[in-house]
């Protein structure tokens, strides 16, 4: 992977936030043009940590998940710009953590007893990490989450994604992307984490590959841009570390998107049981970090048609 790119301005992983506050301090002033190194923590906020077992998923402290670095104060900036976030490197660590927690996931009510799965990886080439039996998962590191502050007062939980970004989990926010966002307060105070590995569309365990690393992001202003949602650009095609070999794909039909989502899943779930033998709880967790689910159809009334996407080239 390219070198980490040197930035004007580093914050380390202890200034950081949990939730999405306008009250909240900057931590760093800048002027648009300029760059900055993040650290990041891991989702669990170091609760999970190389060492740790199954045991340890149910002990999760969720005040303390999915903390962000910041926010940075950026001059300029008013409501009804966009923030315009070019992202430029990622530092892995070099490991990182897949969980199904009880009680989050798509299919939470099938899987209800915790797993977790510690990966190790080449945090320099950026090898395919092994899963076994004989999975080779592509990385393509990236950040979960990426936001500014919102208008409304008070404290804001980070989980769901929002208007002005957060935790949207888009696996194509990876290096080169550059990421618009609405802004609502003065400075914008953005703030970055939930740093991953790899992770498929959907993330549909709940969890991805949960990596911490370090983000050198760049910030521009688009004076009066008066977005309504987040955009983004990318800088190429979006899947070539998985098109190689091709797909298997399931699908759902049915008038309810969500069932047919969740059908297309367990199609995939019981093809990678019974064709090469995991279990069906560490089918899930595969499928979470590195296949796509995708609306087919949803136009033919009165039923539309979701597919689940697995990479042929992680399993042969």
């Amino acid at each position: 992977m390219p070198p980490h790119i040197h930035a004007k301005h580093t914050i380390h992983s202890d200034h950081g936030h949990h939730g999405w506050n306008n009250a909240f301090p900057p931590k760093l002033t800048i002027a648009p043009g300029e760059t900055v190194h993040f650290e990041t923590r891991d989702p669990s906020c170091g609760q999970l940590t190389p060492r740790s077992t199954t045991a340890d998923v149910p002990k999760l402290d969720f005040s303390l998940v999915n903390p962000v670095t910041g926010p940075v104060f950026v001059d300029g900036a008013q409501p009804g710009d966009a923030l315009k976030i070019k992202v430029l490197s990622f530092k892995p660590s070099g490991w990182g953590w897949t969980a199904n927690i009880p009680g989050f996931g798509l299919l939470a009510d099938q899987f209800t007893e915790p797993k977790l799965h510690i990966w190790k990886y080449d945090a320099t080439t950026l090898a395919p990490a092994m899963y076994g039996p004989g999975g080779k998962v592509p990385l393509r590191p990236f950040a979960g989450t990426m936001g500014v502050a919102p208008a409304e007062a008070g404290l804001h939980s980070i989980v769901p994604p929002r208007n002005v970004g957060g935790n949207m989990d888009i696996r194509d926010l990876c290096e080169g992307t550059e990421l618009y966002l609405p802004i609502e307060v003065a400075g914008a105070l953005f703030s970055v984490g939930d740093t991953h590995a790899a992770q498929g569309d959907g993330e549909v365990c709940g969890t991805a590959i949960e990596s911490p690393m370090d983000v050198v992001l760049q910030f521009e202003l688009v004076k009066g841009a008066n977005l309504k949602m987040p955009r983004y650009v990318t800088p190429g095609p979006v899947t070539t570390h998985l098109d190689g070999k091709g797909y298997e794909v399931t699908t759902g039909i049915g008038p309810d998107l969500m069932t047919g989502a969740r059908a297309a899943l367990s199609g995939m779930i019981d093809l990678l049981c019974k064709r090469h033998g995991y279990s069906a709880v560490d089918a899930y967790m595969l499928c979470s970090v590195c296949g796509d689910l995708r609306i087919s159809s949803i136009v033919d009334i009165p039923n539309w048609v979701v597919s689940f996407y697995f990479p042929r080239v992680v399993l042969e």
